[in-house]
């Protein structure tokens, strides 16, 4: 099987070269406005950033929806729609009044209500769940007041509700928040800095964002994704096209901003006068291995360990971004940026794999030649290649690989079925995570071990581990994360595929942007002057 990239041209035939724009994106485009942004910016099949916590989802909150806090550029949280808020002496009770001007794009005002429900809708996805766990009621006082009372200090409160690269604590209506967070909430009424517009909305294609000129952004400099969200276009439209098309429209000026540009495309991008490629992110994109801990072969820890040893990271990394000076291997559980890094446990790590001895683990496995079902996700060209290259690898070393291509969204609703392979389950899918999402294990939901979802790992000495990062000082954290690394790599969680760093490409004219791992806040970003 060839490992192949979609639209690729040679590197050769890239550098100072111009694409043509390809005349379906000429017959979409109408000439823009001097206030208004056109950007490649990917697909959103599912709008909720409750029931759905990828990146683009993520992207779509923060420009329709409001947050009571929010993480600042050195990642502190600040307050957002809260005007003022108290502590009580015994560390317990948590009170937050509501600043003025707050409203929802359908007219109606943002009452403490509306933020009760979200908090509890919160609490049932992966980033709420260890607060709702501390939290004895969370309650109304007036209109504009809330309370959050817990059972026990929780000194993490407040980061816990601004971080936004897992589920994020979004603010909706009461009547969209009462549903549960499994259910997905259709409708796109926020109170946040941009208005989804339902007209221009044409699914898998286009999603328009025009400025909410009733919001009242806070006074405070805009900082990471707090202070103040000052909306500086008009109206922001995400086109849905492929790679190549993208950036021929990028030349002609005809998209501003494109978000993963493939590596082969870098020369042209640095060598074209009006464009700038750009690591807004500040932030890698970690990949790794999900795996079905309840099926075999790989409910035997010795068969995941047979996957730990047997990846080569650098091959991966190859696949996923040609230019090396993007990538990097990654061994410790908690990344390559983040406070917490360190090298317990990494004895398996070794350049360019070591088949044999995963071919000895699986022996020790008791592995038969059953099938191993990997997903493969087609509309994501980083995650397909990779499933493919993961197939021909265990196939080398005698295993019965099979790949079972879909979208993103069938592998996502595959991958919740616990059955076997011949009931339609799975072992294996690729996947990725931003490298700053691997410091918070509070909230990140590829560093749990709590056996409710993920492969349904399980293992209590770990979480018990975790559970104590919500009470602990950065030097006992970085303790604790010794620990869990140790527990971690000997169960084998996941396995690591290593790091790219995937820079965006912008035309120059597009100033302001904001950066912050992995998102893309929109508000500040400006479009008519060069930087």
């Amino acid at each position: 099987m060839t490992i192949s990239r979609r639209s690729l041209f040679k590197a050769g035939m890239l550098t100072g070269a111009a694409l043509s724009v390809p005349s379906i994106l000429r017959a979409q485009t109408v000439p823009s406005a001097a206030r208004t942004v056109k950007m490649q910016n990917g697909q959103i099949t599912n709008f909720d950033p409750y029931s759905n916590s990828t990146y683009k989802t993520v992207d779509h909150g923060l420009a329709i929806y409001d947050m009571l806090f929010a993480l600042d550029s050195k990642f502190s949280p600040q307050p957002q729609m809260v005007g003022k808020w108290g502590v009580s002496d015994d560390k317990k009770t948590y009170t937050f009044e509501l600043r003025d001007g707050l409203g929802f794009h359908d007219g109606t005002p943002v009452t403490a209500a509306d933020c009760v429900a979200s908090i509890r809708r919160w609490g049932q996805t992966a980033g709420g769940r260890l607060v709702m766990d501390r939290t004895k009621d969370v309650s109304k006082k007036d209109e504009k007041t809330l309370a959050i009372t817990l059972r026990e200090p929780l000194e993490l409160l407040l980061d816990q509700m601004a971080r936004s690269t897992a589920a994020a604590l979004f603010v909706m209506r009461e009547k969209d928040a009462d549903n549960p967070a499994t259910r997905p909430v259709t409708t796109h009424i926020g109170s946040g800095p941009f208005k989804f517009n339902e007209a221009l909305f044409r699914p898998g294609v286009r999603y328009v964002y025009d400025r909410n000129e009733k919001y009242v952004p806070r006074q405070e400099p805009p900082s990471g994704l707090a202070g103040g969200k000052i909306v500086k276009v008009d109206r922001a439209s995400w086109e849905s096209v492929d790679v190549q098309t993208a950036l021929a429209a990028l030349q002609a000026g005809e998209l501003d901003y494109v978000s993963d540009p493939l590596a082969d495309f870098y020369p042209m991008i640095e060598n074209d006068p009006n464009l700038v490629l750009e690591d807004l992110h500040r932030s890698g994109d970690n990949y790794y291995l999900y795996i079905n801990f309840l099926q075999r072969p790989f409910d035997n820890v010795k068969a995941r360990q047979a996957l730990l040893h047997l990846v080569d990271q650098d091959a991966y990394m190859r696949v996923l971004n040609r230019n090396p000076k993007y990538n990097r291997p990654i061994t410790s559980l908690f990344g390559t940026d983040t406070p917490y890094v360190n090298d317990d446990n990494t004895g398996w790590y070794k350049k360019g794999g070591d088949p044999e001895k995963a071919k000895q683990l699986l022996k020790e496995a008791g592995y038969a030649g059953e099938k191993v079902i990997i997903l493969q996700p087609t509309n994501w060209a980083a995650g397909s290649n990779t499933a493919q290259l993961l197939a021909l690898t265990l196939r080398k070393i005698g295993v019965n690989a099979e790949l079972a291509p879909s979208d993103w969204a069938a592998l996502i609703q595959r991958a919740t079925n616990q059955g076997p392979v011949e009931n339609g389950g799975w072992n294996i899918y690729p996947t990725s995570s931003i490298d700053f999402s691997f410091g918070a294990p509070l909230s990140s939901a590829h560093m749990l071990l709590d056996g409710k979802g993920n492969g349904w790992r399980k293992n209590d000495q770990y979480e018990a581990l975790r559970v104590q990062w919500a009470d602990s000082t950065l030097e006992e954290r970085k303790l604790l994360a010794r620990k869990m690394q140790q527990i971690w790599w000997d169960d084998v969680g996941f396995v690591f595929l290593g790091q790219t760093i995937t820079p965006i490409a912008r035309r120059k004219t597009l100033t302001g942007l904001i950066s912050y791992p992995a998102l893309l806040p929109m508000w500040n970003m400006q479009t008519g002057s060069k930087a």
